[in-house]
């Protein structure tokens, strides 16, 4: 009775090893859509803290700075003041800064960039898809997209003002 009870148990263990062992391999050969340099951005509609729905294409034949950030990261509030002043020098020469907050409601988000003084567009992302479609996994998380809506440069961490001045600069040869 033991014997066949410590084989059914050693049977389940082996399925569910075997199980894992199979999931692991699909997912290294499963393609990632998730944007690299190069690739264009996924075409999302989004939530605008006003309500207004915005679908990313909106954005096409400017210079993109999207911002993926959440009210409760430290590094992303350090880093609004340099997405703002960026937003605000670069405005004229067609570049926008976005920011996509990651789940939040609106209420929250409003108050936070009311906090930080930030005044540029951010997208609600309530339910993350946003997050899954870019394959964020750390915040803050930048992607520099050209008017051409490919990828130019992912940054993943806190930027200066500095960083974000030679990013753009890359990309608009200025």
């Amino acid at each position: 009775m033991m014997g066949e009870r410590n084989k059914t148990v050693q049977i389940i263990i082996l399925a569910g090893i075997l199980l894992l062992g199979v999931f692991a391999v699909s997912s290294v050969f499963k393609k990632s859509a998730t944007p690299k340099v190069g690739s264009r951005i996924p075409n999302l509609t989004l939530q605008t803290v006003q309500g207004d729905l915005v679908q990313l294409s909106d954005y096409r034949d400017k210079t993109v700075v999207l911002n993926f950030w959440g009210s409760w990261c430290e590094p992303c509030e350090r880093e609004m003041p340099a997405l703002q002043g960026t937003a605000d020098d670069w405005k004229e020469r067609g570049v926008e800064v976005v920011g996509v907050n990651a789940g939040e409601d609106a209420l929250v988000v409003e108050n936070y960039m009311r906090k930080v003084n930030g005044h540029f567009p951010v997208l609600l992302d309530q339910k993350k898809k946003a997050m899954k479609a870019f394959g964020i996994g750390a915040m803050p998380t930048t992607f520099f997209i050209k008017p051409n809506g490919k990828v130019h440069a992912i940054h993943i961490g806190e930027l200066s003002r500095n960083q974000l001045n030679a990013y753009l600069q890359q990309i608009t040869g200025t």
